[in-house]
């Protein structure tokens, strides 16, 4: 059994079928697994060979020495190389983002380092929005800098004149081999224009140009499509809105054949791809991401018309509340489909005033981490984004008043409550 990615039609008469349909078959078939309608979790460290030259050519394709036919699957050997949970997985994954192929890995921090790894070599310099993710924050500042590849940083929510700026001071330290954005951002939910990033990318030429990768773990992959905006590859923390159960961890890059062939040829000698039992809860997943992320969207709209509303709450940010910055609402427009359901939001006094809201859920968990189904509130400048210097944090709008909120599927009005008698506490 392997996911071909012809498993199942991808048309009924002429009619081609949804990302949404095909999550339920596509990449497999039952009669390869004795009639199982999903597809059985392979929990086996390796696969037996029909013949000890089957086994031959299995290796010669794996090591690149021989040509694999393409519209046969590729033989399995081992599950560091490959397996079926995770072919069938990542076929899949392509169709919402419609990108050639992807690659899972066990982690998102997994999948970043991973294809930076792939493509930056010392002296490489990488230009990337601000604030990231901390953990990507930390892997660019002082991992990747020890290995002497150097970033640069501009605002998310700047105008091209920032972007170039950035690009400018780039150039002058080095080859700008990847301009690297998480938009909407972390957690102030500014957005970053992909079009003009890859515009940029293709003008500033070289061999190779640079790649633009979008870590597009807010929106995507229901509300927002980096590839059809001109990115090279898009990264996830699948364990967030795809995994969407908070009980798993993984992530995945998505691109072109070639671009992911040399991410998952890395991925091999780094061991860092996912397991098969997580593979098969990701495929479960899946099957319900656009009703429980259009669940979150429409839950998320209604809090966050609560909390502009509310006297204790100075400041909303949410891509769905732009009404004053027509650079970011014209972004938005072109880029987004809708607004997804982070909410970051400033409240009165400072940091305690933050921490008695926080300490006053009940409903909302306190918690890290986004996307599941349960909502979760945490606070940024002591938690997810603690490593950052106190004046970086200001530079950037992360202030110590600020909660993120992650939109769970509960009910509106039960979650407004919540956050209701919370902010009496304020």
């Amino acid at each position: 059994m392997h996911g071909s990615g012809n498993g199942s039609g991808t048309t009924i008469g002429e009619r081609e079928l949804r990302p949404e349909s095909l999550m339920m078959r596509y990449g497999y078939r039952p009669e390869w697994s004795e009639g199982a309608i999903k597809c059985p979790i392979f929990q086996t460290s390796t696969f037996a060979f029909k013949t000890a030259e089957e086994g031959k050519a299995f290796f010669e394709i794996a090591n690149g020495q021989r040509l694999r036919d393409p519209l046969a699957p590729p033989g399995l050997i081992y599950s560091r190389l490959n397996n079926p949970d995770l072919e069938v997985l990542e076929e899949r994954l392509t169709l919402w983002d419609g990108a050639e192929a992807a690659s899972v890995f066990d982690s998102g921090m997994a999948a970043i380092a991973t294809t930076l790894l792939t493509f930056l070599r010392p002296g490489d310099v990488v230009v990337h929005s601000e604030p990231l993710y901390g953990g990507t924050e930390h892997l660019l500042q002082h991992v990747l800098a020890e290995f002497g590849i150097s970033a640069v940083g501009f605002p998310a929510g700047s105008d091209a004149i920032a972007l170039h700026a950035a690009m400018a001071r780039a150039r002058a330290l080095g080859p700008i081999r990847m301009i690297y954005v998480e938009t909407p951002a972390n957690p102030t939910n500014a957005l970053v224009d992909i079009e003009l990033c890859a515009t940029l990318a293709r003008a500033e030429g070289g061999d190779p140009r640079p790649l633009v990768a979008v870590d597009n773990t807010f929106l995507g992959p229901l509300w927002q499509h980096p590839l059809r905006h001109g990115a090279d590859l898009v990264l996830y923390s699948l364990t967030k809105f795809v995994g969407g159960h908070s009980d798993l961890i993984a992530g995945a890059c998505l691109g072109s054949a070639e671009l992911i062939g040399r991410i998952h040829t890395l991925r091999t000698y780094l061991g860092t791809m996912t397991d098969p039992w997580t593979g098969w809860l990701l495929m479960r997943s899946l099957e319900t991401m656009k009703l429980r992320m259009t669940c979150q969207m429409k839950n998320a709209r209604d809090v966050a018309a609560f909390l502009a509303d509310h006297s204790k709450v100075r400041r909303v940010l949410y891509p769905g509340f732009l009404h004053g910055d027509e650079h970011q609402r014209e972004i938005y427009a072109r880029q987004c489909r809708a607004p997804g359901s982070m909410i970051s939001f400033d409240v009165e006094g400072g940091e305690a005033g933050a921490f008695r809201l926080l300490n006053a859920l009940r409903l909302v968990s306190l918690a890290v981490s986004l996307g599941g189904t349960e909502s979760l509130a945490e606070h940024p400048a002591s938690m997810t984004h603690s490593e950052m210097e106190p004046q970086e944090r200001e530079r950037l709008g992360i202030s110590p008043s600020m909660v993120r909120l992650s939109v769970g599927i509960e009910h509106p009005g039960d979650l407004i409550a919540d956050l209701a008698q919370a902010l009496d506490a304020v």
